[in-house]
């Protein structure tokens, strides 16, 4: 267990360091507030990707365009960032208007590509939202769509045949209707402070 304990704790400060110099090296203002909108630098975020959805389709990032995309990585496995996550993007989009909520699609993406197959994502994603969209690929489409958008992430095994973790950096991305990074918001950014952000871009 303190094995697990020590990978666990070095996994967590790697993505920290790795989340923030991705940030860094894309244009992000660390001394702006995390959710504020960004107008002053081109964020280099983001940008074409081909998955597969929670219903076993092929979707691009042009079948998004024309909304706001509000996106997560992470994988149907984890113990309790991920929950947190998207239980406070669906929390956010509950405080908007029928209206507003649907200028907006939230996307879940797997870095687990090897055990979140589209069936299992289904199940997943419905227990959040019906709104929320799953999607995964090969690990060569995860991989790509991950370095686009700075996503870190990485294997931590289990200890005697425990099944893996997955460190991974926790940041949900606002995208624009035209694909192209907005803002993001910080792992803990509560439903309330997100959903105020959400107007305002509204």
């Amino acid at each position: 267990m303190k094995r697990i304990h020590l990978y666990v704790a070095a996994g967590l400060l790697f993505v920290v360091v790795a989340t923030a110099y991705a940030l860094y090296r894309s244009g992000y203002d660390p001394g702006t507030p995390s959710g504020s909108i960004q107008t002053n630098t081109e964020v280099r975020i983001g940008g074409p990707f081909t998955l597969v959805d929670q219903n076993g389709k092929t979707v691009t990032a042009a079948d998004f365009q024309g909304r706001f995309m509000l996106m997560y990585f992470g994988y149907t496995y984890c113990p309790d960032v991920c929950p947190t996550s998207l239980q406070f993007m669906v929390g956010a989009l509950a405080l908007l208007t029928p209206e507003q909520r649907a200028k907006i699609v939230p996307i879940f993406v797997s870095v687990d590509p090897e055990r979140d197959t589209p069936a299992h994502l289904k199940d997943y994603v419905s227990t959040f939202s019906p709104d929320l969209v799953g999607l995964t690929g090969t690990t060569e489409q995860i991989n790509t769509t991950a370095r686009s958008y700075k996503v870190y992430f990485a294997k931590v095994p289990g200890e005697k045949g425990a099944p893996y973790l997955v460190d991974h950096s926790s940041i949900t991305y606002v995208m624009g209707p035209d694909g192209k990074f907005v803002t993001h918001f910080g792992h803990g950014t509560t439903p309330e402070v997100m959903a105020e952000r959400l107007r305002e871009l509204l």
